[in-house]
């Protein structure tokens, strides 16, 4: 989580612009889970999204971060409003502030990629109470469900590594693991039973044309658009590297966001204004797994 961990880096359009997650998610979590919802752990929390959400559930939420812009973010958005959860800095390896067997769910959504698997499982054996529950998340590229040529425009862009486009910017392999859907993630079987996986692929023709189970579905403008692709990791490396550049949006030539776009709307004239909608749906696996008692 090197990047978002960066000074440089703004929480506050990770705030504005990364999507959330739907109530069908946490309620396929919470159908999942048993017993007691006393004390909730959202691991990699960013600036809170996850943990404002679960908590309408449980007694307790802690939010734990890396990153002290996305934990001051995270308490700037949950003033006052948010009296049963607290954020903290801290790594998802260690959360000694809570006591062995004391957590009845942790969750993580769109961090599990970053986490060091040698030192989480400990870690969450001895948080974990028995039949307690652990649930993570992520979600792939976003895909132009009725555009698929802009969408392979946006994939050649993200990935291709060669100069003035964002492939070699990527932190490895944690990306491969989002895009794989967290399949690489297995909870050791001496401590966790009856894993779950449910994933979803995108279609290409028009929204619901996947396979699996869709949680993740939006309406964005073409402007909103060009500022998620902007909170990216890869993103953030590629302005450092390219410290110069200003998006169109800021007067300047444009940046490399901004050339993408206008390769896509010499094909796709609804990505020619910024004020266009676009619908958009996400890729995603999620994985639940139970506490051996």
């Amino acid at each position: 989580m090197a990047s978002f961990a960066k000074s440089s880096f703004s929480a506050a359009s990770y705030a504005q612009f990364r999507p959330t997650y739907p109530r069908s998610l946490y309620n396929t979590v919470l159908a999942y889970h048993r017993g007691p919802r006393r004390q909730c752990l959202d691991l990699g929390c960013g600036t809170g999204i996850l943990t404002r959400e679960v908590a309408k559930n449980f007694d307790c939420v802690l939010g734990t971060d890396p990153s002290t812009n996305m934990i001051k973010q995270a308490r700037e958005q949950s003033q006052s409003q948010h009296g049963n959860v607290t954020f903290q800095q801290g790594s998802a390896e260690s959360t000694p502030e809570l006591g062995d067997g004391s957590v009845d769910l942790v969750v993580a959504g769109q961090a599990a990629h970053w986490f060091t698997y040698d030192l989480l499982w400990p870690e969450m054996a001895r948080l974990v109470r028995p039949g307690g529950t652990l649930a993570f998340w992520g979600y792939s590229d976003p895909m132009f469900v009725t555009c698929p040529r802009a969408s392979e425009i946006m994939k050649a862009y993200q990935y291709d590594t060669r100069p003035g486009k964002l492939g070699s910017y990527w932190s490895m392999p944690g990306r491969s693991y989002v895009q794989d859907k967290l399949r690489i993630i297995q909870p050791p079987s001496a401590d966790w039973v009856d894993v779950e996986r449910i994933e979803y692929d995108v279609g290409t023709e028009g929204r619901g044309s996947g396979v699996g189970k869709l949680f993740m579905e939006r309406k964005l403008t073409v402007g909103d658009m060009k500022g998620y692709l902007r909170t990216w990791s890869n993103y953030h490396e590629w302005s450092r590297a390219n410290a110069g550049a200003s998006t169109g949006g800021e007067g300047g030539r444009g940046d490399v966001i901004d050339e993408m776009f206008e390769e896509i709307a010499e094909g796709e004239d609804v990505f020619g204004k910024e004020e266009n909608e676009i619908d958009i749906e996400w890729g995603s696996g999620l994985i639940m797994a139970r506490r051996r008692s």
